[in-house]
């Protein structure tokens, strides 16, 4: 396969379903292997991508920009659809929702980060590798420090951009954190765009009036609007949630445009990769349930109750990253997995992910960038995390958002390729 200055091989492996009892049957695991074009390409070392999420594929290349192009440079790239998204038997709501009851949320149990690391070892031995290099985005950042926990003999060095797990705790702390950084990246949003105060607050009372639905058939309800502050905390966010709302209206009605609406819709990920939804409260679950902590934790930000803030005279805040139980009411899409998400909430078993004493002692040259502003992932989390894996170079940045991996990819590979060479834990 042919790409823009890329070369391009299919991989398709089988690995368990459940690899503590294979007896369960298997998943197809789909991979992308991207090198740069001529014979020593393929002599080059492996670097396997790891994708935020949890629940989303890997990029699909079109060319050499961003990093990219800067890692085929040195590497041979591995771009890993993780268990159940893309090309790798997907877990929509339609297939899942054949399941019964319990048996729902036993089956999505198996798609966190332990098993994702799990069918890697799996793919590394049966393409004969030694040893390879992560690089892990976000969620992909906690899949390479779950690696580090149980098979760093594996790797000869990580990369993790904005993603640093907690390494203990509740998912309660994650969400205090973050509520409060997006009640910052909300102000943010009010001083940096003069009248978008406005513009949102009428959108939000014509809302509040009900009798709005979108594209896809879904109503349009207050919770739905406020699920755009997701865009906060990227590089063009703000800017986006301005451009859409300086045209909600079809002028001299109260009428909200379509492309409004279908700007708004696209922005909800979470019912073209149901995972997301399902697993993203469980990817910070160690022994404890989650019990829809987003939901619960909201309770104590007011500007976040949007009918709230209306009453008071405020514009009610865009919420971030959170999930929240009526989405599977609201979203068509999610509603056969209501049951699942349910039980997920309050599953009380789950094991834990890292291992301190192990990350305490690593051998493993890693290096991480914690985006100081970063709205998805706690900064001072990611901090207490850089400084118990030992050897770690931590680079401390505000000059990118958390996807700076994507809007600014070959400075921040070639920075943390640098910083990898300074990593020196034996």
């Amino acid at each position: 396969m042919k790409l823009r200055g890329l070369e391009a091989r299919e991989h398709v492996f089988r690995v368990p379903l459940d690899h503590a009892d294979p007896s369960l049957g298997e998943l197809e695991l789909f991979a992308r292997e991207v090198r740069a074009p001529g014979g020593g390409a393929s002599d080059r070392p492996w670097l396997v991508f790891l994708q935020g999420g949890p629940g989303f594929e890997s990029p699909r290349p079109l060319g050499t920009g961003g990093w990219i192009g800067r890692a085929v440079e040195r590497y041979r790239v591995l771009l890993l659809d993780q268990r159940g998204t893309g090309r790798s038997t997907a877990q929509l709501g339609e297939n899942v929702a054949q399941l019964e009851g319990e048996a729902q949320a036993d089956h999505l149990a198996r798609f966190r980060a332990d098993s994702i690391v799990r069918d890697l070892e799996r793919v590394r031995r049966e393409l004969g590798v030694d040893r390879w290099t992560l690089l892990g985005q976000s969620f992909g950042g906690f899949c390479c420090v779950h690696y580090l926990s149980v098979a760093p003999e594996s790797l000869t060095g990580v990369m993790i951009t904005g993603g640093l797990p907690a390494l203990a705790g509740l998912a309660d702390d994650v969400y205090r954190r973050t509520y409060v950084a997006v009640e910052r990246k909300n102000e943010a949003l009010m001083r940096g765009f003069p009248g978008v105060g406005r513009h949102v607050r009428e959108v939000f009372e014509r809302v509040a009036e009900g009798d709005i639905e979108l594209p896809s058939g879904d109503a349009l309800t207050l919770e739905r609007l406020q699920c755009l502050g997701l865009q906060l905390g990227v590089s063009t966010g703000a800017a986006q949630i301005h451009y859409l709302f300086e045209r909600a209206f079809i002028p001299g009605t109260r009428s909200l445009t379509r492309a409004f609406l279908r700007g708004l819709e696209s922005n909800f990920p979470f019912d073209t990769n149901p995972l997301y939804a399902v697993l993203h409260e469980a990817c910070y679950a160690q022994g404890a349930p989650t019990r829809w902590a987003a939901e619960r934790i909201r309770a104590d930000f007011r500007r976040f109750d949007a009918r709230a803030a209306l009453e008071a005279g405020d514009v009610p805040y865009f919420t971030g990253e959170m999930v929240y139980p009526w989405f599977f009411d609201q979203c068509s899409a999610l509603r056969p997995l209501r049951a699942a998400a349910d039980a997920l909430a309050a599953k009380d078993d789950w094991p834990d992910l890292y291992r301190p004493d192990v990350l305490a002692a690593n051998e493993v040259p890693v290096a991480a960038v914690v985006y100081h502003d970063d709205m998805f992932v706690p900064t001072e989390t990611s901090l207490d995390t850089a400084r118990r894996i030992r050897g770690l170079v931590p680079w401390v940045t505000n000059e990118f958002e958390h996807d700076g991996l994507r809007s600014e990819g070959s400075r921040v590979f070639d920075r943390l390729s640098e910083d990898l060479r300074l990593s020196r834990p034996r």
